[in-house]
């Protein structure tokens, strides 16, 4: 399996990019077809550069401090199909197909728990 800091990101994406100050972007993740919400997770350039290159969800854990492509553990495997940037370049919209649960908890999606309105 790669190493996604093995990945460099196109510099004039890379250039498009509003970090935080840890050098992350919110990545929403929905399911491609439905529109589905499945989750929210953080990128930095190497994590993306490896999602476009490989097509396999790769975020960075900021309780772990480590890149994870998601499933190679759980076998909970995204395929990517698409990736967008927002108007600011601040918040990525990846576009997947989710085989078994998005969420850590085994759910399909992380926002099955707490509905609030």
């Amino acid at each position: 399996m790669s190493d996604p800091r093995d990945f460099e990101l196109d510099p004039a994406i890379a250039a498009r990019l509003k970090r935080n100050d840890a050098g992350l972007v919110p990545a929403i993740v929905q399911a491609g077809g439905t529109g589905e919400v499945l989750m929210m997770a953080w990128m930095d350039d190497h994590a993306l550069a490896h999602t476009l290159a490989t097509r396999r969800g790769t975020y960075f854990s900021r309780s772990r401090g480590e890149y994870w492509i998601k499933g190679l553990t759980s076998g909970h495997t995204q395929e990517v199909t698409g990736v967008r940037l927002d108007c600011d370049g601040d918040t990525l919209l990846v576009t997947v197909i989710q085989q078994g649960g998005a969420c850590h908890t085994g759910d399909r999606t992380c926002f099955d728990a707490d509905k609030l309105l």
